[in-house]
């Protein structure tokens, strides 16, 4: 079968064996797989992932001295079984799943893995027990997008949300807009979002900001802060110590770029007592002053994927139109276009979404 596969720090297409389904498997064709941001980056700091997967004990790190399929977030279509299966859908059916292979060693992951192909296949394995049929007749390219609304999905999970927050969310790329997307489901308002890109400022809205900040024109905190100011009722009823402070509602920020100085960016601007989700995956060192965090009384939650359940719900709530996946999607590419729509994902104005058809 056909790849596209990371190589000696590149992406190239080759042939790879045909995988077989175990005990427990299901062989499937891939139907659409979206370029993950983590991908991107991946693909440039691919060492850095190997030496910290060290500080993961049971964890198998990539080999960079052998191939890799990238692609963690796919539709298939089930195309055979293997032993010990129940077989409940039929051969044609369309699936999603977590990107994890059930195996009597534990959970392996799919996509950062030089056993288990990921999305950029034109087949894969996947677990029975993960299998999640699509509803409503959704289209493979869009319910592709489950994977990462999960992610925007869990963070806002993580976030603790009271009600009396005013979120800010820091760069509206995929993650960001996936956040963006999930407090406007739980009807958290009014929601700031910020980022360089008209393009991604416009999605931002689309998928429910109610006030978006270019960076280069306005302070995102200072917008921020103009649209949290306590009524005059809530004002006058604050604790006497707490009256010192600025009449501001409780801030609630969302940290989704991932690049080297955006943490610090965010404790420099968080007013005292924010509550701070880091959502962007950073795979350089990076540096903050703890004690500014220590200063304004700062609370930093970091967070990675999200439950079986948050994933369900997120494949639900893009089948059901509760969220607009199709606008994200810029570009589809077979096998042959993955080495250039890495490339192409650098320019925001271009693109947000780029998914992968290996089929084409």
């Amino acid at each position: 079968m056909r790849a596209a596969v990371f190589r000696s720090g590149e992406i190239v297409v080759d042939t790879l064996p045909e995988p077989r389904p175990a005990a427990g498997q299901v062989l499937v064709k891939t139907l659409a797989c979206g370029i993950c941001g983590s991908d991107l980056h991946a693909r440039k700091h691919a060492h850095r992932m190997v030496e910290l997967a060290k500080h993961f004990p049971g964890r198998k790190p990539m080999d960079l001295a052998r191939d890799v399929v990238f692609g963690h977030e796919f539709c298939c279509e089930v195309i055979e079984y293997g032993p010990g299966t129940a077989r409940k859908l039929k051969p044609g059916a369309r699936v999603c799943s977590l990107p994890a292979l059930l195996t009597a060693q534990g959970p392996q992951g799919i996509g950062y893995s030089n056993d288990n192909v990921g999305g950029y296949a034109e087949r894969m394995l996947l677990s029975e027990a993960l299998l999640l049929e699509v509803p409503n007749g959704l289209a493979a390219e869009h319910a592709a997008l489950t994977e990462p609304l999960a992610v925007g999905v869990h963070a806002v999970a993580k976030a603790n949300i009271r009600g009396d927050e005013v979120p800010l969310v820091i760069g509206c790329g995929p993650v960001g807009l996936a956040v963006i997307a999930a407090l406007k489901l739980k009807g958290l308002h009014p929601i700031v979002a910020a980022d360089y890109s008209p393009a991604r400022r416009a999605l931002a809205e689309n998928l429910g900001a109610d006030i978006v900040v270019d960076p280069a024109r306005s302070q995102p905190y200072a917008t921020w802060a103009e649209h949290a100011a306590m009524s005059p009722e809530e004002k006058a009823n604050r604790p006497p110590l707490q009256a010192l402070l600025p009449a501001l509602k409780p801030a609630l920020i969302f940290e989704c770029v991932g690049i080297p100085g955006l943490i610090q960016q965010v404790f420099e601007g968080a007013p005292r007592d924010a509550r701070i989700v880091v959502v962007g995956v950073c795979m350089e060192t990076d540096r903050s002053e703890p004690m500014l965090g220590i200063m304004k009384e700062l609370n930093v939650q970091y967070v990675l994927g999200y439950t079986p359940d948050e994933f369900a719900h997120s494949l639900r709530l893009i089948a059901e139109g509760e969220v607009d996946a199709a606008s994200l999607v810029t570009a589809t590419v077979g096998i042959d276009g993955v080495a250039q729509a890495f490339a192409d994902l650098a320019n925001p104005e271009r693109h947000t979404k780029i998914i992968v058809e290996p089929w084409r």
